[in-house]
C-alpha cells in the first residue's frame, strides 16, 4: 500500500503553533506569523511520526509531499522529518512549472492523506480537486482539518480504506 501525504499542515506546522487551538494556528497562519516560513523550525503535529513508524511497519510505503519549491526550503523540510525521526522515505516536491495534481498524477498512491488548506483557501487549494477523475476514483483521499494531525487515523493501515472521504 502506497500512501502519500501532504507535509504542511497535515503532519508538521510552524513552531510557534505549539500549544495553540487548531482555531488559533489557521489564523497564525492567516496573519503571517514570523514563524510559518521558519520551515527549518517547524515541528510535528501530535503524534505524526509514530503513527507512520506503525503504518510502515505494517508494510506501507509512505510518501511525502511537500508544498515548498525552493531548494533551501524543500531542505529545510526534510531536515525537519529527519531530526524528528519520521519514517525515511521517498520525499516528493514540484518541479518547474508542475503543479500538487502532476505529482500525485504520476505517483498515483492507493491512500492519499492532505489537510483541508482552511487557511489558505480550502478546496480549491487541495491537491485532490484537480486531479483527472480517471485517476482520482484509483485514489482513496483522506481529509482532515489543517493542523489536526494524523493521531485519530487507524493505527492498522488496512482500516485506512473505511473512512469517509469527503472534504
Amino acid at each position: 500500500m502506497k500512501i502519500l501525504i501532504f507535509t504542511e499542515g497535515t503532519i508538521i506546522m510552524h513552531k510557534n503553533a505549539a500549544g495553540h487551538s487548531r482555531e488559533e494556528i489557521v489564523k497564525q497562519v492567516k496573519d503571517n506569523e514570523k514563524s510559518v516560513h521558519n520551515y527549518a523550525s517547524y515541528i510535528p503535529i501530535g503524534d505524526a511520526v509514530k503513527k507512520l513508524t506503525m503504518w510502515k511497519n505494517q508494510g506501507a510505503k509512505i510518501l511525502y509531499l511537500t508544498s515548498r519549491r525552493k531548494q533551501n526550503e524543500i531542505e529545510d523540510i526534510k531536515n525537519v522529518l529527519k531530526r524528528y525521526d519520521f519514517p525515511d522515505s521517498q520525499f516528493l516536491f514540484r518541479q518547474e512549472n508542475e503543479k500538487y495534481k502532476d505529482v500525485v498524477e504520476k505517483t498515483i498512491p492507493d491512500i492519499l492523506i492532505e489537510d483541508d488548506c482552511e487557511s489558505i483557501g480550502g478546496i480549491n487549494e487541495m491537491t485532490i480537486t484537480y486531479v483527472k477523475p480517471e485517476i482520482k476514483d484509483k485514489i482513496k483521499l483522506i481529509p482532515i482539518k489543517e493542523f489536526k494531525g494524523i493521531d485519530h487515523l487507524p493505527e492498522k493501515i488496512t482500516n485506512l480504506n473505511q473512512i469517509n472521504n469527503s472534504p
